[in-house]
């Protein structure tokens, strides 16, 4: 199956594509490797989760926080190749998420993205990962996250 069909089985919709909010671009790519700017838990222009984990947020809300970061990755994906189906490999992801100083539950944020690409793209979503805490984000973001694939 597809991974194009695997999102429509999941029930998944992709959201807007997100746009750069600055001077860079949101994919760049080198020899079959794919580089994905930071994207934040948007719906088109506004941020859908705010506010630090372990003071403003619950665990469940920051999961769903990464999992709508990963949602906006795929779209990105699916907008620049017009298909998730040139995707050959997830390799890395790099989690930020904003939390009280004493909040200590960052991967288990991160989860919700992980768990995400491994539901569309079964073994070859599974990646190399690191997960930060952070003490603020652009628009007071829950979290934020960057992506490096290899392409077909």
């Amino acid at each position: 199956m597809s991974f194009d069909q695997t999102l429509k089985t999941l029930g998944l919709k992709l959201p807007e594509v997100p746009k750069p909010v600055g001077s860079y671009v949101s994919v760049m790519e080198s020899d079959g490797l794919v580089f994905l700017s930071g994207l934040l838990p948007r719906q088109g222009s506004e941020i859908i989760y705010r506010g630090k984990l372990g003071a403003d947020l619950s665990l469940e809300k920051g999961c769903a926080a990464a999992r709508l970061c990963a949602l906006n990755a795929l779209s990105v994906i699916q907008s620049h190749f017009g298909t998730l189906d040139k995707v050959e490999k997830i390799l890395r992801l790099v989690g930020y998420i904003q939390s009280h100083p004493l909040f200590l539950d960052h991967p288990r944020v991160l989860n919700g993205a992980s768990d995400l690409f491994k539901e569309v793209f079964g073994e070859k979503g599974l990646h190399a990962r690191s997960a930060v805490g952070v003490a603020s984000l652009p628009g007071n973001a829950a979290c934020e996250i960057e992506l490096t694939l290899k392409i077909r």
